[in-house]
């Protein structure tokens, strides 16, 4: 399950809209809208933009998308 309040963080804090993300990873913002409500999940693909576009270390990518953090 996506940690979606600290992927809206670090998206608000590079100042992007959810729009702009939703483009970037090639979907619609509605289908944005519902992996972040977890609705859907995101696929390594799109984990890998999100990663690059809001500059994500790997511990912060391990505790958005799965839920845990790494020593």
């Amino acid at each position: 399950m996506t940690k979606s309040n600290l992927l809206r963080e670090k998206i608000d804090g590079c100042g992007f809209k959810l729009v702009f993300v939703a483009k970037q990873l090639g979907i619609s913002y509605q289908a944005f809208l519902k992996k972040l409500n977890n609705e859907t999940e995101f696929k390594t693909s799109e984990v890998m933009i999100l990663k690059e576009l809001l500059h994500l270390t790997d511990d912060e990518v391990m505790e958005i998308f799965f839920g845990q953090n790494v020593d």
